[in-house]
């Protein structure tokens, strides 16, 4: 019986840390905006996951390669859409700018 609670434990994670950070990234997709998301969280969030599936020394673990190494690498993904479309968001507010002056 402990085992099967061990197992479900593990599962647990590995299903809600992807599908909420599935969700961040979806909301930055289709809204093409960071606003209110936090670059510095999200990469230590990445951080986080990757130190924590070191730690746990389960490497080939279903569930912590979903739940950790998968999270993590959503959490960057979500870092380098924040960069993206806040230096979008830079040149479009600099285009305005210079149609303006022109």
């Amino acid at each position: 019986m402990s085992e099967i609670i061990t197992n479900l434990s593990g599962w647990i994670p590995a299903v809600v840390l992807p599908t909420a950070t599935m969700s961040q990234l979806v909301k930055i997709v289709r809204s093409n905006s960071a606003e209110g998301v936090s670059l510095v969280s999200w990469l230590l969030f990445g951080i986080a996951n990757v130190g924590l599936y070191i730690f746990t020394e389960k490497y080939f673990s279903p569930q912590a390669l979903i739940g950790l190494l998968g999270t993590a690498l959503m959490d960057f993904v979500i870092v380098i859409m924040i960069v993206i479309v806040e230096r979008n968001k830079k040149f479009k507010i600099e285009e305005i700018q210079a149609d303006k002056t022109a």
